[in-house]
Formats: C-alpha cells, structure tokens, sequence
C-alpha cells in the first residue's frame, strides 16, 4: 500500500483546495453575486441595504450561526449515519475484523496473521503513531 509522493501531494492539493481555498471563494462568490443580482436590482432592498459592505456584513451575521446550527444537527444526527457506510466500505477495516473473528476462532493461520500485522505496522509508520 505504498503510495507514490505524486500521489499524496495530489490528495492534499485536492484537500486543501476543496476544504479551505474554494469555501472562502465561494462565500465571496456568493456575497458579490447575491448583491448585485438581489440587492442592486430591487429598489427598497437598494435603498435598505445600499452598499456592499453592509450587505457582506449583514450576510455573515446571519450566515454563520445558521450554518452553525445546521452543522451541529448534522454532527448530531447525521454523522453516525455517514461514518456506518464509510466503514461499511473500508476493505482494511473489513479485513481487521475477519482477521479478529479468524483468530477468535481459531480459523486465522499464522501466515495471515503476520501479514496482517505487517501492514498495520506499516500504515503506524507512515502515520508516526
């Protein structure tokens, strides 16, 4: 399960892209978009809210507590639905579990064991835990 340095420098370019670079971008996007498409084309909201500036400002206070709020309920209520098919999914921890049920059960080998062992060893490494 070695990967290449190519291929973890394209994981966090996409990460850091994704997570932290294009959510800033597109809250502006949003903000410069919204105003001038809503704000600027609907005379009393123009004359209530006439600069951009109050605009963002007005935005971000109601944004980010809504956003919070919503973010929580999902931690709440939707994260343990999403984090069960993740795992569902993952084949090393599909593969640790038969392997604790092998063992359990006397049906592992010692081969598979030590490959088992093997390749958490090597994935401790990497991760320097």
């Amino acid at each position: 399960m070695k990967e290449g340095w190519a291929r973890r420098r394209w994981w966090e370019f996409r990460q850091g892209h994704s997570i932290y670079l294009i959510f800033v971008l597109t809250f502006v996007n949003f903000i410069l978009i919204a105003y001038r498409l809503l704000i600027e084309r609907v005379t009393f909201l123009q004359e209530l809210i006439p600069e951009l500036w109050m605009f963002a400002a007005l935005f971000i206070v109601i944004y980010i507590p809504l956003a919070t709020i919503i973010g929580y309920w999902h931690r709440r209520t939707q994260l343990r639905v999403e984090t069960t098919i993740i795992q569902q999914q993952n084949p090393v921890l599909a593969r640790m579990f038969r392997t604790l049920l092998d063992v359990q059960t006397g049906k592992a080998s010692e081969k598979e064991i030590e490959e088992f062992r093997n390749m958490l060893m090597s994935i401790e490494k990497r991760l320097k835990i």
